[in-house]
Formats: structure tokens, C-alpha cells, sequence
């Protein structure tokens, strides 16, 4: 038995092959007691807490972590070893791949989580959740790539060629694609800026509908007559936008005119009739009525309230409530609505007849 565990093979012996063997189960064992006692630990606190901190960080330590420790003990049985300088330079290799793609892995995860946190806690979270895709695509891309050329590096490679090459190629696409990169900039500016966000019924010069969707590139609204509107970012960013949405109170001006044979009292009693009606009706606050002006075709009085409200429907629906109680009032009242009217002057020629 002991000739055995002594016979050599590929630089070790056979009891060397075994502590090996016996130092990766001992590793896995303690990992995995240790993994059921954090996991039980963490979801405990999260149920007693009512948060999802723990939890999230349950399942990137079942994804990512306890993955790499168990390569971990993998790794350091066999580095127990003695091992050919090409196997180990293997081994290097790959422990470099699996190290670089884990810590990648966790900083992408630990952003996007940090990001959907507090876009969460803010006003329309929900809808600015659905925004923040194009920005982790972009952050993730970019952690990829300073990963890759980080790996690159330590695995001996000459990047600097490389990266001044990409340099050059960068100012070259930068210099080719200047209309794309400025509606990608005026993509963070909408985004963090916040101008308006999905759900906001918009207005862009002889445009106007709801958002729809706000990409990277293009913003696509959605018109009252049902078609689709795309814009792109640069467009909205140099426009004046009009965000109905975020309007707190709507100011309503409407004008009456009547005719010129309304009596004196008639016409005294017109701004109370409406400022009246006006106040009958909820969500609603009267402003002022006044006989203004007298036109070609009757007299004018304008009215001005104010709808608490920014719903076009619920102003529609007041207005014409307003409207038809009007029209009740005065035909009780025999007051009457003037409407236009045009006189043509006639001349008229006396042909007189000669004797």
C-alpha cells in the first residue's frame, strides 16, 4: 500500500493526488455549509425587514459567487500540485477568464440594481424604470470592453497598438456619425433632465401626442388621430416642448356676444348668471366676467376660469356643461345670441325718362 500511494505520475505521487482530491471536498463541503447558513440568514432578515436588499444579493451569491468559490477550490487543489509549466499556464489562463467575467458580472448587477432603486423611490418610477434599459446596455457595454482589454493586458497582449488604433477609429466614427452621437448625448440629456417621460401628452411645434417610448436614438409619441410620431432626441432637445401633462390647472377664456337690443339690466345681470354657473361646477375656480367690448354683430363679454386639472376630457366636459346651462339661463331670461352678420349697402339709380 505504501509503494502504491508513493508511485509517481506526471511529477506527483499518488497520496499527493489524493490530498489534493481530499482538499477540494473539504473546500466544497465548507462552502456549501456556509452557502445554506448565509442563504437561510439573508432571506430571514429580508421576510423580517420587508426589503429586497438581501434577497438580490441572495441570488447574485447563488449565480456568481458560489460558482467562483467552488472554481476557487477547484483551483487551489490542483495548484497543490506540481504541474507541468503549460498546464499551469492553462490553469492561469483560464482562473484570469473566470475572475475578469465574475467581477464584471457583479459590477453590472450591483449598477443596475443601484439605478433601479432610486428611479424606484422617484415620482413615475415605474415608467422611468423602462428608460434606464438604454442606459445599462451602454454602461454594460463599456464595462465589458475595459474588462477585455483589462484581461487582454494581464494575459501579456500588447494593447497599446491596439487601443491607439481604436483611438484613431473612434475619432474617424465620431467624425462619420455626428447626427447619431448627438441624439445619443440628447438621449442622457431627456433622461436625466427630465423634460418629459413616458405617459406625458407633449406638444413639439405642429406635433403633439403621447409618449411612447423614448430610445437611444428616437422618441416615438403617439398622435390623437392614432398614428405614430418618431422623433429624433437632437429634435426634441433644440425644440420648445409644451408637457400638457405637467400642467397643474388649465385657464379657460370663452366669449359670449349678445345682441345690441339686450336691455341695461339684461346686461348686468349676464356676468353674475355665468360666474355662477361657472362656480356650480367641482374642480373648478372662476376667475373674472366682464361686458368687454361691443362688436359688429352684438355685444361681448368675456368670460376666464380655471379647471384644477390638466385631464382634456374633464375640461371638455365642464365647458360643455357651462355651455348648456348658458343656453338654459338665457332662454329663461329671453336673452339672445347675437351671430354674424354682414349688410351690403344697395345703391339704387332713379332712371327718370327724358320727354
Amino acid at each position: 500500500m505504501n509503494e502504491f500511494i508513493k508511485k509517481i505520475y506526471f511529477g506527483n505521487t499518488i497520496s499527493d493526488y489524493i490530498a489534493a482530491l481530499m482538499i477540494f471536498v473539504v473546500c466544497i463541503l465548507i462552502i456549501s455549509i456556509l452557502r445554506r447558513i448565509v442563504t437561510k440568514a439573508l432571506l430571514n432578515r429580508s421576510k423580517k425587514a420587508g426589503t429586497q436588499v438581501d434577497s438580490i444579493f441572495v441570488k447574485l451569491m447563488q449565480r456568481l459567487i458560489v460558482p467562483f468559490l467552488y472554481y476557487g477550490a477547484f483551483y487551489y487543489s490542483i495548484k497543490s500540485l506540481i504541474l507541468l509549466p503549460k498546464i499551469s499556464q492553462f490553469f492561469d489562463i483560464i482562473s484570469a477568464v473566470i475572475v475578469t467575467f465574475i467581477v464584471i458580472r457583479l459590477i453590472i448587477s450591483t449598477i443596475n440594481y443601484l439605478l433601479n432603486a432610486y428611479f424606484r423611490k422617484q415620482e413615475k418610477g415605474t415608467e422611468k424604470h423602462k428608460q434606464i434599459k438604454g442606459i445599462t446596455t451602454i454602461i454594460s457595454i463599456l464595462i465589458w470592453g475595459l474588462g477585455i482589454v483589462f484581461l487582454l493586458d494581464n494575459l501579456g497582449f500588447k494593447i497599446s497598438a491596439v487601443v491607439t488604433g481604436l483611438g484613431i477609429g473612434g475619432v474617424a466614427v465620431a467624425l462619420a456619425a455626428q447626427a447619431v452621437l448627438k441624439d445619443f448625448f440628447s438621449y442622457f440629456v431627456i433622461f436625466f433632465d427630465r423634460p418629459f417621460e413616458i405617459g406625458d401628452y407633449i406638444t413639439v411645434g405642429d406635433n403633439s401626442g403621447t409618449i411612447e417610448q423614448i430610445g437611444i436614438k428616437t422618441t416615438k409619441l403617439r398622435a390623437l388621430s392614432g398614428e405614430q410620431i418618431v422623433f429624433a432626441n437632437a429634435d426634441l432637445t433644440d425644440s420648445r416642448i409644451h408637457n400638457f401633462k405637467r400642467m397643474q390647472k388649465r385657464r379657460i377664456a370663452f366669449k359670449i356676444c349678445v345682441i345690441y337690443q339686450t336691455s341695461k339690466q339684461q346686461l348686468e345681470e349676464i356676468p353674475m348668471v355665468i360666474k355662477k354657473i361657472i362656480e356650480e361646477q367641482r374642480n373648478v375656480t372662476f376667475d373674472r366676467g366682464h361686458f368687454f367690448s361691443m362688436g359688429d354683430s352684438g355685444l361681448n363679454f368675456e368670460f376666464v376660469y380655471f379647471v384644477n386639472s390638466s385631464d382634456y376630457l374633464k375640461y371638455m366636459d365642464i365647458q360643455q356643461a357651462i355651455n348648456l346651462k348658458i343656453f338654459d339661463e338665457f332662454n329663461k331670461k329671453g336673452i339672445e345670441f347675437a351671430y354674424p352678420n354682414q349688410t351690403m349697402p344697395v345703391k339704387r339709380e332713379n332712371n327718370i325718362a327724358s320727354n
